[in-house]
């Protein structure tokens, strides 16, 4: 009698463990999918706030770019009275002082981007010193510059291309 009894309540407790866990799994799996869904929108909430900074940050260093352009540089940049050593301080100047004021634009870009950005800035800066141990005046040493840009692309020009096409991913 005893061991009916027993077994006629597990029985009785049988569907209730089952329903049971039943109902924890699916209070488990709508938790995490709730959870998964708030991430989701804020993430979506984040990007749309993010999107602008991201861009503008580009901007600027496609900006940066333009205004250290070989040609472009040595065009807006006169040698009034300076001797060449001096006008090469100013070029390399001017191009290192544009890129401190544009170094916290790096937070908002992809690291290889502004890696090319970096190698684009020490490959013009290379290009500048090359052309100023060739030349023994001022004149001559502007347009050696510019003369080394026609058999070849400017570094600036490279690291836009590539500015270019990280934007038309990040808009994609």
């Amino acid at each position: 009698m005893e061991q009916t009894k027993i077994i006629e309540l597990l029985f009785y407790l049988l569907p209730a463990v089952v329903t049971g866990l039943v109902a924890y799994y699916f209070f488990s799996t709508h938790t995490k999918n709730e959870e998964g869904r708030r991430r989701f929108l804020l993430h979506k909430e984040t990007q749309k706030s993010a999107l602008p900074l991201q861009l503008q940050a580009y901007e600027r260093m496609a900006l940066y770019l333009e205004r250290i352009h070989p040609s472009k540089l040595v065009l807006r940049i006169h040698p009034e009275n300076m001797d060449k050593q001096a006008y090469e301080l100013e070029l390399v100047g001017s191009i290192e002082g544009e890129f401190e004021h544009n170094l916290s634009q790096q937070i908002y870009i992809t690291e290889e981007c502004w890696n090319v950005i970096k190698t684009s800035k020490n490959a013009t800066i290379q290009l500048i010193r090359k052309s100023s141990q060739q030349t023994d005046n001022t004149q001559k040493f502007r347009e050696d510059i510019l003369n080394q840009l026609i058999d070849k692309q400017a570094p600036s020009d490279t690291a836009l291309g590539y500015i270019k096409k990280e934007v038309r991913l990040l808009l994609g």
